[in-house]
């Protein structure tokens, strides 16, 4: 603790020169030259009084005077930089030139004397020159040239860990140097000069404390530093100074451009050239690998702010869609997919030049340039600007850069390694696919990017690539997109016949032919996309061709019919189960996926519900059955989903166990309601809603009733299933109630005399051949949940 008295009687011995200056200045006892030559020689006479005493009595920690020649001599070094600042500051005694020259000098004699009296003399030394300019005060037109005088002090203190190995004064310097530039930025401005600066601290933090000019930092990765897990090595000191020195400087860009969108571009070059820095310069120093996403990140984040609020290089392009024609095209959108082009080059270098952590530097080159891009078009839309084809043409010149990448990468990683060849055309056929999407129709889009996936899957079957996986899962969804919502199945109504047929056919025949390239190689998740693409838009235009046929005008009169508003439910569900069948490739996206199909099961649901409600053909209002018997809209509306609810409780037996009980249920009520309205179809006509019921009619339900349970009961003997048992005497019992409670009352003559002595016959056989079933030897029952078939 008694150390800290040294550190303030440093400090204010200091202060001291420096308001031996303002004195004189503010009385004006001397001329502007006597008052610097007297600052100058009050720190010279500082500095001699601590090398008088280190050399007459010591400054170790076991003699009286230790501390003492630091304390003489930092505050020696604070009197002169105040001493120079003054006469070029206050005084214009001395140019910009000779202001830094003496700086410099002054520094050198800080670096000299800090060898010799140790860390507290530089800490001394640093903090007093960072403060001096505050302090001294005064007024200059220009005061942008003291980013270079604090950029120095920084360099300084580097310099002196770097010779003497006190990394707290490297940090020192780092802190200082980042508070004093944003304190001089918030009172005079200068963006420019203060980005500048803080990324050349951010060199300085790299090569200077290792004195390297190509510098070799190993180990762990910075990301450690914040992976506190027990057994993980943090990074070597080298490393953490440059990750904090790399974070502040992109937080400060970030900050500044946030406070003024006008230094757009000189933030923009500064990211782009700090990025290139770590990916070519610091190629030996894999340590710092990670810290290039940094820069990287923080330029997509302005490239996206510039445009969410408005800021003037995305004001002056969005203006040029105006500009009159023979008017040259703006260059910003070019420029931004340049410098992200850049980017990607300089990764690729590095991908390609050193061995370790090439995979990512790989996965880097082919991704910055595309999502730079994919970026710029949907957010500054270039394509409404300068034009589809221009941006078409971009797209495609990237597409030919990425293939070339992809083939230097499958050279020199051979064929047992493709992954950043994958990446690559990865990105080759993603822009391939932007630039479709540029300059194509709807239809002819759809037809075009569904080539494009059957491409990746020839790629992927000659090259094993496979990372174009994910490129043909993204356009399996795409495509199901297209076809379901944009244009989507509005289009698909409308639209002439041939054009759908070659959409949809083209797009199934696609997608089997990419799920049978693929099918050599163990690709599972891929396999599953495919799949579900496949049925799932299959089933759906199936449905869409019922729908053409069945509603006979665009007026909306059929709109609300029972067979419409079903169908209409079947698009919802077959999108559901199809989210709920892709689940089994596990992953991240399970969970995912399952809130997906619940909210388009519960879409389909309520349009279900409306079939039954709105749309029931017993209702008043409600459209008349078309077609002839069994083979009319009443098949449509029940037996079609009757039939998908079956197929869900049969194939997606990876969910739960009452889910599937769910399905099964929604089947079986579906077939009796068809049965039932197929009866009255068949004795009353297409005319649903006609009042009561005849005889015949209400006799046949009779049957029906007995029939199907007599089924049930005969499937429960054969499965041997007492699932299936109660289910029959469920429906046997039902058949009681309503021959005692209906048909007595409703029936009159023979025909009560008829469906009173079917039922007693029917119980009667049914009731030996259960207890026959139950009583039999070697009867096993099972309570197993049987599948609609």
């Amino acid at each position: 603790m008694n150390n800290w008295f040294y550190a303030i009687s440093a400090v204010s011995l200091g202060l001291a020169g420096i308001f031996l200056v303002q004195y004189g200045m503010e009385n004006g006892l001397l001329p502007p030259t006597a008052r610097v030559t007297a600052a100058l020689a009050f720190g010279g006479a500082l500095i001699g009084a601590g090398e008088f005493i280190r050399k007459r009595y010591g400054d170790g920690e076991d003699v009286a005077t230790a501390y003492l020649p630091s304390t003489f001599s930092g505050a020696g070094l604070v009197a002169l930089f105040a001493a120079i600042l003054s006469a070029r500051m206050l005084y214009d005694l001395i140019g910009p030139e000779m202001a830094f020259v003496g700086m410099v000098a002054t520094a050198v004699l800080a670096i000299v004397l800090g060898w010799f009296h140790g860390p507290l003399l530089a800490a001394v030394g640093i903090a007093g020159a960072m403060v001096a300019p505050f302090l001294v005060g005064g007024e200059s037109e220009a005061p942008y040239w003291l980013y270079g005088y604090f950029l120095l002090v920084t360099l300084i203190g580097l310099a002196v860990d770097a010779l003497r190995r006190w990394a707290w004064v490297s940090v020192l310097a780092l802190v200082l140097g980042f508070v004093s530039c944003w304190m001089l930025y918030s009172g005079v401005g200068g963006a420019q000069a203060y980005m500048l600066v803080i990324a050349v601290m951010v060199a300085a933090s790299i090569a200077i404390p290792v004195l390297q000019l190509n510098p070799t930092h190993d180990g762990p990765l910075t990301y450690q530093l914040f992976a506190a897990r027990s057994g993980n090595k943090w990074p070597e000191f080298p490393t953490r100074l440059t990750s904090g020195t790399t974070i502040a400087a992109v937080g400060t860009i970030w900050w500044i451009y946030t406070n003024d969108a006008s230094n757009f571009w000189t933030a923009m070059a500064v990211l782009v050239a700090m990025f290139a820095g770590f990916a070519l310069w610091l190629r030996d120093a894999p340590a710092l690998s990670d810290l290039a996403a940094l820069p990287a990140l923080a330029f997509f984040g302005i490239l996206m702010a510039e445009a969410n609020q408005y800021g003037p290089a995305f004001e002056a392009f969005q203006n040029a869609a105006s500009r009159p024609p023979e008017t040259p095209m703006p260059k910003e959108a070019s420029l931004l997919f340049a410098a992200g082009t850049l980017m990607s080059l300089c990764a690729a270098i590095r991908s390609l030049s050193r061995p370790r952590w090439r995979m990512q530097w790989g996965a880097a080159a082919a991704g910055i340039a595309p999502v730079t891009l994919v970026v710029l078009e949907f957010i500054w839309a270039p394509s409404r600007v300068i034009g589809a084809y221009p941006t078409a043409l971009h797209a495609a010149a990237l597409s030919i850069a990425m293939m070339l990448l992809a083939e230097r990468f499958a050279r020199q990683d051979g064929p047992d390694h493709r992954l950043r060849a994958s990446f690559a055309m990865l990105a080759s056929l993603s822009m391939i696919a932007l630039a479709f999407a540029l300059i194509l129709s709807s239809a002819t889009l759809t037809l075009a990017l569904a080539v494009t996936m059957v491409a990746a899957g020839l790629l992927d079957r000659k090259f094993n690539l496979p990372a174009l996986g994910w490129f043909m899962q993204a356009m399996a969804l795409i495509i199901g997109y297209r076809l379901v919502f944009d244009p989507g199945l509005f289009w698909g109504y409308d639209a002439p016949l041939i054009e759908l047929l070659v959409v949809y056919v083209g797009s199934l025949a696609a997608l089997f032919a990419t799920q049978y390239l693929i099918a050599p190689f163990k690709r599972p998740v891929t396999v599953i996309v495919l799949e579900s693409a496949l049925w799932s838009n299959a089933a759906i235009f199936g449905t869409l061709l019922l729908v053409r046929w069945t509603t006979t005008d665009t007026d909306g009169d059929n709109l609300i019919s029972h067979w419409f508003l079903s169908l209409a439910a079947m698009v919802w569900f077959i999108l559901g189960m199809a989210q709920f069948y892709r689940m089994q490739a596990g992953g991240v996206l399970a969970k995912v996926r399952l809130v997906l199909g619940i909210l388009l099961s519960a879409i389909g649901c309520i349009f279900l519900l409306a079939a039954l409600t709105i749309g029931n053909p017993l209702m008043d209002w409600a459209e008349p059955v078309l077609g002839p018997i069994i083979a009319n809209t009443l098949l449509l509306a029940y037996i079609l989903p009757a039939l998908l609810f079956a197929a869900a409780a049969r194939y997606l037996t990876h969910l739960p166990r009452w889910v599937l009980i769910g399905f099964n249920a929604g089947a079986v009520g579906l077939v009796a309601l068809y049965v039932g309205f197929a009866i009255r179809h068949f004795w009353r006509g297409a005319d649903l809603s006609v009042p009561g019921t005849t005889q015949p009619e209400l006799y046949s339900y009779t049957v029906i009733l007995i029939l199907t349970g007599a089924l049930l009961l005969y499937q429960a003997i054969a499965r041997k299933s007492a699932l299936l048992r109660r289910a029959a005497m469920i429906v046997i019992g039902l058949s009681v109630i309503k021959v005692f409670f209906i048909d007595i009352s409703g029936l009159q003559g023979l025909t009560r005399v008829f469906s009173l002595l079917a039922l007693g016959l029917a119980l009667a056989g049914l009731a030996w051949l259960n207890r026959w079933a139950a009583s039999a030897p070697d009867a096993e029952e099972t309570s197993e949940m049987p599948n609609v078939r």
